[in-house]
């Protein structure tokens, strides 16, 4: 009969103390343990969840009433007059500042820190790796008020040369044209430079775990077939490492986009009054910088409304930002798969 049906008589016999054998895949779901952790971790998940939405909805109920009474368009305008009789304001020129200095920023970190990671993780001696990347994850214990302090005080100074070689090379490209300015620090790209260099830690700690998770077999066989280092961490350990360094590279731009302290003090000298200028080497307010400078003159309801209205702007653009890397990294896995 046991032929018949396809188990043995083993499978038949009861357990050692007397009592059926558990399904596998059913052991050990009623424990108590497992119940509480299970719960807990349901209600942490939707507990984020509300928290993000009411945020939401708090910015939202706050805003609307200001951009009904807004005589000017918000997405369009560069007027930013949020009080009075006839308040006008439009976010064009804060939205082109953050992006710009995030964009900035990326282009430095993230090709930076993945190359530190792959260094760290496949090219350093274990008595330098360690050490490397204690230090490279120091910097992300540094409060952003001191890098907007090194910034004008210490790398500022030499960022004007930089400007004149880049506007030797790229002036004829507006983005890039450099007027002289003799405060080239409180410039967008100088605040770039900065926050690329704060955002730089998680970029190379997560891809650096990333990378040191990548099979040792995958090395080992493209090794084996003939492969370079170069060609192994190109066919192997890069591939594998791509979502992780997504995932980094989302995270530090959200840091960049958000980052308030450091942009404040940066570009303090070169504000939202001076003329608009599409050049990196101009001055300008981000969203964060402007409701950070403006935080004490809140003093009415419509006023308030207009700078939360520009806070609104800042939390969908980096719910967007992530959403974006969140499908990105789905498929990539799909593929994978």
């Amino acid at each position: 009969m046991s032929s018949i049906t396809g188990h043995s008589a083993i499978d038949e016999l009861p357990s050692g103390d007397g009592r059926p054998p558990l399904d596998a895949d059913k052991a050990g779901t009623g424990r108590l343990g497992d119940r509480i952790f299970g719960g807990l971790a349901t209600g942490s998940g939707i507990f984020v969840i509300v928290l993000v939405s009411l945020v939401g909805v708090f910015l939202v109920i706050q805003a609307v009433p200001s951009l009904l009474n807004n005589n000017a368009n918000f997405l369009t305008s560069r007027e930013w007059v949020p009080s009075g009789a006839d308040p006008r304001f439009g976010i064009v020129d804060l939205l082109w500042a953050t992006v710009i200095t995030s964009i900035l920023a990326m282009a430095i970190a993230v090709p930076l820190g993945v190359s530190v990671a792959l260094f760290i993780t496949q090219y350093a001696p274990a008595w330098l790796s360690k050490p490397a990347a204690t230090l490279v994850d120091l910097l992300a214990a540094v409060p952003s008020i001191v890098y907007g302090f090194w910034g004008l005080s210490v790398a500022g100074q030499y960022f004007d040369s930089v400007a004149k070689a880049i506007d030797a090379v790229l002036g004829w490209i507006p983005v890039f044209e450099f007027n002289g300015s003799p405060i080239a620090k409180s410039t967008l790209a100088f605040a770039g430079v900065i926050l690329a260099i704060m955002i730089l830690p998680i970029v190379t700690a997560i891809s650096r775990e990333v990378f040191a998770q990548v099979p040792t077999a995958h090395k080992e066989a493209a090794l084996a077939l003939g492969a370079t280092k170069w060609e192994m961490i190109r066919t192997a350990v890069l591939p594998f490492g791509k979502p992780g360094v997504i995932s980094a590279a989302m995270l530090g731009l959200g840091r960049a986009l958000g980052e308030t302290l450091a942009v404040t003090m940066l570009l303090s000298a070169l504000n939202a009054s001076a003329a608009f200028s599409l050049s990196i080497f101009g001055g300008g307010e981000t969203f964060a910088s402007r409701i950070a400078n403006d935080a004490g003159e809140f003093d009415s309801a419509q006023k308030t409304g207009a700078y939360i209205a520009a806070g609104l702007v800042l939390f969908i653009l980096t719910f967007i930002v992530n959403a974006a890397a969140r499908v990105v990294i789905e498929r990539r896995k799909a593929f994978s798969e």
